[in-house]
């Protein structure tokens, strides 16, 4: 993977990759390069067989907050197309984060503010330290989080991120818990402990049919079971069901043996 000038990535030997967004100096809020560069590196880990987790975490005092306002200046004074093929690209990267094959854990602390919110959302779950601050803080600046909002509102809810949305109003980390929008909040120092409790746990499964959940899942919404979703999971899991991984899965298991995918 080529040098970033924006991120840091470090791997552990297990397969966790830690993608840590690196411009403290503004609350790791993203330009036009970080952009570019999340969606490269999530692209290309979710190709890396080596890669079984993806931790997006910030560094410094903050998870992310969220569009650097030098950049927003520079879309507020471009051409409307200049703005629209700038807003389809951060909208590819939020797109490469969700889509990514590999499990993914977001690692909040500090803020996450307006586009740092749809990368907390966009990631498959997310842990925060108690510390944490939340906000879709669009509206304070004119705009809107028009980007995010679908993210926003797979992980939180119509209403909730209705409200979010229009008072742009700051939640701690125990309303993002309760509204869904986290999924565990911890002490700050028992943060990293948390996150890789989590990334432990995905390690014991198997990649492949992690990958499988995450693709179907994508496609499932709440709602009735049709005959078409019906068709879909019976077809998703007899084709499953056939792979190398099951058959190593259920063998291993019958053998009170660890799985081959399991790094002793």
């Amino acid at each position: 993977m080529a040098a970033m000038e924006t991120l840091r990535i470090t791997r552990t030997e297990s397969g966790v990759v830690d993608v840590r967004m690196a411009r403290p100096e503004v609350f790791n809020a993203f330009d036009e390069r970080m952009i570019e560069e999340l969606a490269t590196v999530f692209a290309e880990l979710g190709r890396d067989e080596a890669a079984r987790v993806i931790v997006l975490s910030g560094e410094g005092k903050a998870f992310s907050a969220g569009a650097d306002l030098q950049w927003m200046q520079r879309a507020s004074q471009a051409s409307v197309e200049w703005n629209l093929e700038d807003a389809r690209r951060f909208a590819a990267m939020l797109d490469a984060i969700a889509s990514c094959p590999k499990p993914t854990i977001a690692r909040v602390h500090g803020v996450a503010l307006g586009g740092g919110v749809g990368l907390a959302c966009a990631c498959d779950m997310a842990v925060a330290s108690s510390d944490a601050r939340f906000a879709a803080s669009e509206a304070r600046f004119g705009i809107l989080p028009a980007v995010i909002s679908p993210y926003l509102v797979n992980a939180v809810g119509k209403r909730h991120a209705l409200r979010l949305a229009l008072t742009a109003s700051r939640i701690d980390a125990q309303a993002a818990l309760q509204m869904g929008m986290v999924q565990q909040v911890v002490d700050v120092a028992d943060l990293d402990a948390a996150v890789e409790a989590i990334a432990a746990e995905l390690l014991a499964n198997g990649p492949q049919a992690l990958a499988e959940i995450k693709a179907l899942f994508g496609l499932l919404e709440a709602g009735p079971v049709t005959a078409e979703v019906r068709e879909l999971t019976a077809r998703t899991i007899s084709r499953v069901r056939g792979t190398d991984e099951a058959r190593e899965g259920f063998a291993a298991f019958l053998a009170k043996r660890p799985a081959a995918w399991i790094r002793q």
